[in-house]
């Protein structure tokens, strides 16, 4: 089955800059026929040149599953005012900047949830793109209720890259398995991948490009039910002969439909256009995007609970989270190393000229949107610490990558002086 894919980078006022770290298990190949998961694989034990991974990415794809799936009737709890303030101290002088929501799940049976500004909602850059994943796998699920003919559709529907991928500088890995070839760049028009390899690359790499053709399949699934993928010609035929206003409607119906369905606010949460500028230039846009810390924690807790759409929708989305390569932004800080981090990233910055000011990455003055999405199971394989951090800033001048990484290092710190009991005794007696 041979379709076209493609998405690039939007630009409005600022520069959306995706995450650039890598997920999936490391020996999910065989399962998905995600190539690049074989070459990360085969670096890690030193058979081809690359990085070795940090002992929290190692986890087998048998390990990496729902924690929640015996809490399926557990809602947000009440924020609790003592852990709230210790989450709420960690933000300095600036934390009318921030939405912030923490989820304390090491004793499931007792969480205990902190929460500031829990509804302040902005543009949440790439973390949308999780909406762009609930939408395509509630088509799947829809659609083929039968898991083995989702994972036949996903791992079958081979993707060609056309002008919906215009344009993206973010590069991906393109592996070939026979040759052991591994070419990092942007996605082009022509090149081929499964349903389930760009889905990799817009939640790994976090590739704009593979975002907005995802988006263009989902749309397509919803338009021709079992007869999906159609062919070539008529994808191009229903893109440019089908009025703009039923293209939006179809958008709406592909994208906010399975968030309402699924318990969410669309006044909180929502992706409303593509990520690339051709994209919404053949599909008006919908309204804002925006997301708020509140809405995003509730996305992570109706997944580990199987209740994005189901148990193998939600499973396979966070899959798909787990960082298998490069940590960048919350998830790169040094304590997190032992454990397995499911992150997205995302941000949005503007600048203006000002005196004694320079602008860079991830510091504007005008807007300096940083957003993550995070669980954190510590250590990797013994989960000693679960909890999930919901994080949107927009603190100006300030380097948000790296205010969110201290912030990772601080959140961690918190965690784990509320579980003393926990800890191993030796590492007790030491601290005493």
């Amino acid at each position: 089955m041979n379709k076209n894919i493609g998405v690039g980078i939007a630009l409005a006022l600022g520069s959306i800059l995706p995450a650039l770290t890598q997920a999936y298990p490391l020996d999910g190949y065989a399962e998905t026929g995600i190539r690049r998961l074989e070459a990360s694989r085969l670096a890690h034990e030193g058979a081809i040149k690359g990085s070795k991974q940090p002992a929290g990415a190692l986890l087998a794809t048998d390990q990496v599953d729902l924690r929640l799936l015996d809490h399926a009737s557990l809602e947000l709890p009440a924020a609790d005012p003592k852990f709230s303030k210790q989450i709420t101290s960690l933000l300095g002088g600036n934390d009318e900047r921030y939405g912030i929501a923490v989820l304390d799940l090491s004793d499931p049976s007792n969480p205990r949830y902190a929460e500031h500004r829990g509804d302040y909602k902005q543009n949440v850059g790439s973390v949308g793109k999780l909406a762009v994943a609930l939408a395509l796998f509630q088509a799947l699920a829809d659609i083929w209720p039968d898991e083995m003919d989702r994972i036949r559709v996903l791992k079958g529907t081979v993707v060609t890259a056309d002008e919906f991928s215009h344009s993206d500088h973010h590069t991906v890995r393109i592996f070939d398995v026979d040759t052991r070839k591994l070419v990092r760049r942007p996605i082009k028009d022509g090149d081929r991948a499964t349903l389930w390899e760009y889905l990799d690359w817009m939640l790994s790499p976090s590739s704009n490009s593979a975002a907005g053709m995802l988006m263009r399949e989902a749309m397509l699934m919803r338009q021709y039910g079992k007869d999906y993928p159609p062919p070539e010609a008529e994808i191009a035929r229903f893109f440019d002969s089908t009025p703009k206003k039923e293209l939006t409607a179809l958008f709406e119906k592909t994208f906010f439909e399975p968030l309402t369905r699924n318990g969410f606010d669309l006044e909180h949460f929502r992706q409303a256009s593509f990520f690339t500028a051709r994209g919404k230039a053949k599909v008006p846009s919908a309204g804002n995007s925006y997301a708020t810390a509140r809405q995003l924690m509730k996305f992570g807790l109706r997944m580990e609970q199987g209740r994005l759409v189901d148990e193998f929708s939600s499973r396979q989305i966070k899959r798909l989270l787990y960082v298998t390569e490069r940590r960048i932004r919350y998830a790169s800080s040094p304590a997190l190393k032992d454990a397995a981090v499911y992150f997205k990233s995302g941000s949005l910055y503007q600048c203006k000229k000002e005196a004694g000011f320079s602008c860079g990455k991830y510091k504007g003055n005008v807007k300096n949107y940083m957003n993550s999405f995070a669980i954190v199971e510590s250590p990797a394989g013994d989960r000693r610490l679960h909890y999930m951090v919901m994080l949107i800033s927009n603190v100006l001048r300030k380097n948000s990558a790296s205010d969110h990484q201290t912030l990772a290092t601080q959140i961690q710190k918190v965690i784990d002086e509320n579980h003393p009991a926990t800890r191993p005794a030796l590492e007790r007696a030491g601290t005493q």
